[in-house]
């Protein structure tokens, strides 16, 4: 995990597409906030952390290429959090809008959660030489 201090701060890591990468990410997240003085436990952290838990679930789940990682970038300006998740699938992108899932079903509803608890998110391509696809939401 590499972090710089400027106007805003900005932690990278890199994650294998797995289960356990992903729960990873989940702590690294709430561990990188605390350093910045986000306190565990504050509404903020567990939004951040919830985020972060469906989009790297999403991107085991959805954006695995065998043999290749996850990333999770945050970014922090002392008011929003940034978070990004990238995967190496850009064929598979996430619905334009986010529609409840089926009652029964055990899963599908990620998107929905990220979309009730962010104030903006979306998806986008990888710069040129990176494939895949980065789900980006602001906290």
């Amino acid at each position: 995990m590499t972090t710089e201090i400027s106007d805003m701060a900005q932690a990278r890591m890199l994650l294998s597409a797995t289960r356990r990468g992903a729960r990873l990410a989940r702590r690294l997240v709430g561990v990188q906030l605390a350093a910045w003085g986000i306190p565990y436990g504050c509404t903020l952290a567990e939004d951040v952390e919830l985020v972060i838990g469906e989009l790297a679930a999403n991107a085991v789940v959805h954006g695995h290429v065998p043999g290749r990682n996850f990333e999770v970038v945050l970014r922090y300006d002392g008011r929003r959090v940034w978070v990004e998740v990238s995967d190496a699938r850009g064929e598979h992108r996430p619905p334009e809008a986010s529609a409840p899932a089926d009652p029964s079903a055990e899963g599908g509803r990620g998107l929905v959660v990220v979309e009730a608890v962010a104030r903006d998110w979306g998806v986008r391509d990888r710069p040129p030489g990176h494939p895949g696809k980065t789900v980006w939401a602001c906290l």
